[in-house]
């Protein structure tokens, strides 16, 4: 009897153990001898599909992009205001500051993506840095309410009549920055993590369903994103307007403390994907292990590869009969040369930095081959610049006037597409991509390089729009003395808001899915973001230019350039407007070229990075492996 509860016992052990290796599966894949750790809940523990996960749980994380894309947006659409009125700097100083911080945020989404990819994970990265950003806004609201930290009010030592107003410098001035900074640098952080955190709550690989419920939360985070900018643009802006900064600062700091509560509270439902150590180590790897071996020479018949036999079979007949058992890219083929492994008849195991995996050199070229899809929209947002600034301006040169009582803001055009976003998010999401699915069979309807090319196509008639338009508010006001309805310009605002919905959901949902094993998604995601940065920076370099190359040129009618004047009926906005227009379409020529080689290697596709983990080149290298090259192709 105690023989048998012996055996009882051990095959009870057996069967628990069986079932919890099943029940984890999930957690830990083990490809040859790597072990990719998927996601685990709270505790640390493997995640369970059933408690864990789904759109329950990435909408915690939708609240809290909403939240906080309506404290940042409040801040940096009025912060030109605050610095001019409150800190007193000058005009050219004061545009350099905004534009500097804006371009830092973005920037430093990098940083925000390679720390949570590498050292804290989504979660902690977005609470840490959501409480520096929290900060940030608390310590400008402070400054902005003690007359002791900021500058007198002008006028206070007017000796000689004039109005004089004291710069902020010193003291007052290093709180000013330490405070902007800190926004910068929480909001820079958070960002990436927000989009990629939510999107690691959907599993494709262990629920086919799940893919066209990832598409779904990729618009609702834009939907998100809009609903913030709008309340930013219009409540939030109103309150900074009649009852202060301070307690517009204030109420951006409520905001972002309602977000990271929105954050916390989901705690007990996220999939939470465990940091993976330096994302940039296995790059490098790859390229020092190709230097080291650039003398070797690649076998270009796959079968012939060490471990092909024990390949998962690939089902894409038309490209396993050319390329063999797993997917291989041909696109920077003297990487493949990382994975060479030297078999000399010591079987001694190589050195990380010699011998690669073919997952590692994959990610590699994906790398490499989407540089050029994300260059092809930094003229997308060098146009956004211009809706963020000359349009603005074209509007105060309009009749603003809705009542007789009440005038429209031109700023507040910035809110016409986020309006639009609205409503059209939901109906492209209920309506367009269930249709185009039944079309095309992509679980987004298209695919998000087909999404991202529509945008760039149209947001060169955003400009288009904007060109006549200027042409015509400016021929009326030359000629005839006449000022336009401001509404004459709302075409160019909300073309450009349906571009980009299209363009940057693409783009987010693009670099998403390019990360092998889930390794670097919030870095990529990042990636996204520096998009912002260089299109502002490319607007800056082009006014320069074209004021420059136009100033020598007397066919324009002007002494200056195109934009010299601070009066937009002796500029030429329209001619100006025009040129974007034709950059946009060679942007979209030359983004049709990219994206078409992208995609002509079948093996682009990372849904099937699983399948093909960790099989190595294999060739053999003797001492008389001269005499034997010919034999390879």
């Amino acid at each position: 009897m105690a023989e048998d509860r012996r055996l009882q016992s051990n095959n009870l052990k057996v069967e628990s153990l069986e079932s919890s290796m099943n029940d984890h599966r999930h957690h830990h894949e083990l490809m040859g001898d790597e072990e990719v750790v998927v996601t685990v809940d709270w505790r640390g523990r493997p995640s369970n599909p059933a408690k864990h996960g789904g759109m329950k749980a990435a909408a915690f994380v939708l609240g809290l992009q909403s939240f906080e894309i309506m404290a940042i947006a409040a801040v940096g659409n009025n912060l030109i205001t605050y610095v001019i009125n409150e800190m007193h700097f000058s005009l050219s100083k004061s545009a350099n500051i905004v534009t500097n911080f804006i371009g830092t945020v973005f920037l430093l989404a990098l940083v925000g993506g390679y720390l949570s990819d590498s050292y804290l994970g989504s979660f902690w990265t977005m609470l840490i840095f959501g409480f520096v950003e929290l900060s940030g806004f608390i310590l400008l609201s402070v400054q902005a309410h003690l007359p002791q930290l900021k500058p007198p009010p002008c006028n206070s030592n007017t000796a000689v009549g004039e109005d004089y107003c004291e710069e902020a410098k010193g003291f007052k001035a290093l709180i000013f920055f330490v405070a902007l900074y800190l926004v910068a640098l929480g909001s820079g952080c958070v960002k990436p993590n927000m989009i990629a955190h939510g999107a690691d709550q959907f599993n494709p690989a262990d629920n086919p369903k799940q893919s066209k419920k990832l598409s779904t939360y990729f618009n609702a985070a834009y939907f998100a994103f809009s609903v913030g900018e709008l309340i930013a643009l219009t409540l939030l802006v109103w309150v900074q307007t009649h009852s202060g900064m301070d307690v517009g600062f204030g109420v951006s700091a409520a905001a972002m403390a309602l977000g990271l509560i929105c954050l916390v509270s989901g705690t007990l439902y996220y999939r939470n994907k465990p940091p993976q150590r330096s994302i940039f180590t296995p790059i490098a790897q790859v390229f020092v292990a190709a230097i080291l071996k650039r003398k070797q020479v690649c076998p270009s018949n796959p079968h012939l590869l060490h471990g092909s036999q024990n390949n998962v079979p690939n089902d894409n007949s038309a490209f396993s009969s050319d390329v063999g058992p797993f997917l291989h890219s041909e696109k920077f083929r003297f990487l493949d040369k990382a994975c060479i492994k030297i078999e000399d008849g010591t079987n001694t195991k190589e050195s990380p930095w010699r011998l690669c995996t073919v997952t590692q050199v994959k990610q590699v070229k994906i790398l490499l081959s989407v540089i050029p899809i994300f260059a092809s929209t930094i003229v997308f947002n060098t146009i956004l610049a211009q809706l963020q600034t000359f349009s603005v301006q074209q509007g105060s040169a309009m009749d603003t006037q809705l009542t007789k009582s009440f005038h429209i803001p031109p700023a507040s055009l910035q809110s016409i597409p986020y309006i639009i976003l609205i409503f059209l998010v939901p109906v492209y999401d209920a309506f367009f991509v269930p249709f185009a699915r039944k079309l095309t069979g992509h679980e987004s309807g298209i695919s998000p390089l087909q999404r991202i090319g529509a945008g760039l196509f149209f947001a060169t008639f955003s400009m288009i729009s904007a060109a006549v338009m200027e042409q015509k508010r400016r021929e009326a006001a030359v000629t005839s003395n006449k000022t336009l309805s401001i509404f004459w310009i709302t075409p160019q605002f909300l073309i450009f808001g349906l571009s980009e919905m299209l363009t940057a959901v693409g783009l987010i949902e693009f670099f998403y899915k390019q990360s092998l094993k889930g390794r670097m998604q919030a870095f990529l995601t990042a990636v996204t973001y520096c998009s912002y940065s260089f299109g502002f920076y490319l607007s800056s370099l082009l006014v320069s230019l074209v004021n420059k190359i136009t100033s020598s040129s007397s066919s324009t009618g002007t002494h200056g350039g195109w934009l010299s004047d601070n009066d937009l009926n002796k500029d030429r906005l329209d001619l100006f407007y025009w040129l974007l227009a034709g950059l946009s379409f060679l942007n979209f020529l030359n983004y049709l070229f990219w994206s078409k080689w992208y995609c002509h290697n079948p093996s682009s596709s990372s849904s099937r990075a699983q399948q093909e983990d960790h099989y190595r080149y294999s060739t053999t290298t003797t001492a008389t492996s001269a005499d034997h090259d010919h034999n390879l192709p």
